[in-house]
C-alpha cells in the first residue's frame, strides 16, 4: 500500500507544482495537506485512517504553544527541515515540491529563515484556523 501512495503522490507533482504559482494558502493547503489533515485541518482527512501514526489537529497549535502561533516551527515542518513521522516513513516534503518566489521569516531571535512564499502562505492560512 505504501508504494501505491508514493506512486500516486509522484504522479501529482507536475499538476500541484503549477498550483503553487500564485495560489492562496488555502488553495495550496487543500491540494497538499487536506488529504491527511482534513479540509478543516482537524486531522480527519480521507487518508488519515491509512497512517500508522495519528494525524494531528492543526487547529490547536497556538493552544499548544501558550496562545502563540508557532510560525517558524510550522514553516520548518512544511518545508521539510523538521522530519515528521507518518505512514512509517518521514512525511513527504511538500515544501521541496513548491516552486516560485522565496519568502523570509524571522525567528524570535531575529535570525532569518528563507523558505518559499507558498510555504509561508500555508503557514499563514493555518494561523487563521487556530481556535
Amino acid at each position: 500500500m505504501r508504494h501505491l501512495l508514493v506512486l500516486s503522490l509522484a504522479a501529482l507533482i507536475p499538476a500541484t507544482a503549477a498550483l503553487a504559482q500564485g495560489a492562496s494558502g488555502q488553495e495550496i493547503y487543500m491540494e497538499y495537506c487536506a488529504g491527511c489533515h482534513g479540509e478543516t485541518a482537524k486531522g480527519d482527512g480521507p487518508l488519515a485512517a491509512l497512517m500508522s501514526v495519528a494525524v494531528p489537529d492543526l487547529t490547536g497549535l497556538s493552544r499548544q504553544y501558550g496562545g502563540v502561533f508557532p510560525l517558524v516551527s510550522v514553516v520548518r515542518q512544511i518545508d521539510g527541515r523538521v522530519e515528521m513521522r507518518g505512514h512509517g516513513d518521514p512525511m513527504p516534503v511538500f515544501g521541496a515540491l513548491l516552486s516560485g518566489e522565496s519568502a523570509v521569516v524571522d525567528t524570535a531571535a531575529g535570525d532569518p529563515i528563507v523558505t518559499k512564499a507558498a510555504v509561508l502562505a500555508v503557514a499563514d492560512y493555518l494561523e487563521g484556523l487556530q481556535r
